[in-house]
């Protein structure tokens, strides 16, 4: 039985690849029904950085991490030798470790942001609902929640934390200038939007116009922060008086294309736009950063604020990262007792059945005894059982190897069946 993980981040692929292995929220279940032809079980994270299958399997780690490269294949499309150039794997503890420093925010590209442990948690649930989650997967999942939690309680990983949005938003400012001055379109009402919209007026900007395709979310989000909202369909219109745009919607095609925007910078003033796609599949045609006056950013182009961020945060990454090692062996303990438990039920169930009947039959040959020296014979011959038990229960614990598991069940004839 062993943990595994196949991913791709932005560490590993530029973003013209991970839009395409990106798993929206809205076809996670349809994703995860058909990884349900590849494995028995899975969980997907899908993220703006990082796209990444867990399964757990009785299979071993190679014919899993096959499995879950096939189904990426025919999921997307693409081919054996680009997806192999881009993937990266892990196999039992070490994914676990992976995951739970995503959990904690050490592999987010802006460290100690908190919107990736809510996708984790998210990512489970998700799974749950398909009916594609076991014990050993949802325990790692819970102790990855687990582990992000302590390291933002535990450390200032995530004091005075930034995010994509609130970074890509200081990008526009440092771009164009004060944001009190300037028209910001936002265009995605989602979490990301909500806390694109936040920061941008928590920085002063007075001027906020939200775009969603469902127009009533535009109208809520816009009502909180006392902004405007807008329809998809009034995109031209808006894209003429603002100087600002941030999109983060999940649409599967593009939302700014070259033409609307070429347009749009016909119909207005020489001043300049700036256009930052914080989006995964991006919204905005990357031809767009070849209009005049058009300045066009991605989420890779915040590498240099999110380095920097980093730098900062060295003294607690090294703290989150002694939680994370902390965390990692509790699962690990957790993970071999669960693959010796069903040894060891049958080994003591098999030694309570003779205990039981060997007192039987001395029961049988003794004269009639008291209720009281009936039951400190019972006490006295399990206490016999389990000092018997102790060491080698303990020693398999310690020791946890299948071909000593399969040795315990071939000399005492147990059937021990796998926990699901």
């Amino acid at each position: 039985m062993q943990l595994s993980l196949v991913g791709i981040n932005h560490q590993t692929a530029p973003i013209t690849i991970r839009e395409k292995v990106a798993i929206s929220g809205e076809s996670l279940i349809d994703a995860l029904s058909l990884l349900h032809a590849y494995v028995p079980q899975g969980v997907i994270l899908s993220t703006c950085n990082r796209t990444e299958i867990y399964t757990v399997d009785d299979c071993d780690g190679d014919d899993a991490e096959k499995a879950i490269l096939a189904f990426l294949k025919t999921r997307l499309g693409i081919s054996s030798g680009e997806l192999l150039k881009y993937v990266y794997t892990s196999q039992d503890m070490e994914a676990a470790r992976h995951l739970f420093r995503i959990a904690s925010g050490l592999e987010s590209m802006i460290v100690g942001e908190y919107e990736v442990l809510a996708q984790v948690r998210q990512a489970l649930e998700t799974a749950e609902k398909t009916g594609m989650v076991n014990l050993p997967i949802r325990q790692a999942f819970y102790s990855a929640v687990r582990t992000g939690r302590r390291v933002r309680e535990e450390t200032g990983i995530s004091k005075n934390a930034l995010s994509v949005s609130s970074v890509a938003v200081d990008l526009a400012a440092g771009v164009i200038g004060d944001l009190r001055k300037c028209r910001m379109l936002i265009i995605g009402a989602g979490e990301a939007g909500r806390l694109v919209a936040r920061v941008a007026r928590e920085r002063g900007a007075s001027q906020i116009v939200i775009a969603n395709r469902t127009k009533g979310r535009a109208q809520a989000l816009a009502t909180t922060l006392h902004g405007v909202p807008t329809d998809l369909s009034n995109l031209s219109e808006e894209l003429c008086s603002a100087d600002i745009v941030i999109t983060c919607a999940g649409a599967p095609h593009w939302i700014l294309d070259f033409h609307k925007v070429e347009e749009a910078m016909r119909n207005r003033s020489e001043l300049p736009l700036v256009v930052i796609d914080i989006a995964i599949p991006r919204n905005v045609e990357p031809e767009v950063g070849r209009i005049g006056n058009v300045f066009l950013y991605n989420i890779d182009d915040l590498t240099e604020i999110a380095n920097s961020n980093r730098k900062q945060r060295e003294n607690e990454i090294h703290r989150a990262e002694e939680i994370v090692a902390d965390e990692v062996n509790k699962l690990a303990s957790w993970w071999r007792d669960l693959k010796i438990r069903p040894i060891v039920g049958a080994l003591m169930s098999r030694a309570e059945e003779i205990r039981s009947a060997q007192l039987s039959k001395t029961l049988k040959k003794l004269p009639p005894l008291s209720d009281e020296q009936r039951e400190s014979l019972e006490a006295m011959t399990k206490s016999i059982v389990a000092r018997i038990l102790k060491d080698p229960i303990q020693y398999l614990k310690t020791n946890e190897n299948g071909h000593r598991a399969e040795m315990v069940k071939e000399l005492f004839n147990l059937n021990a069946e796998r926990p699901k």
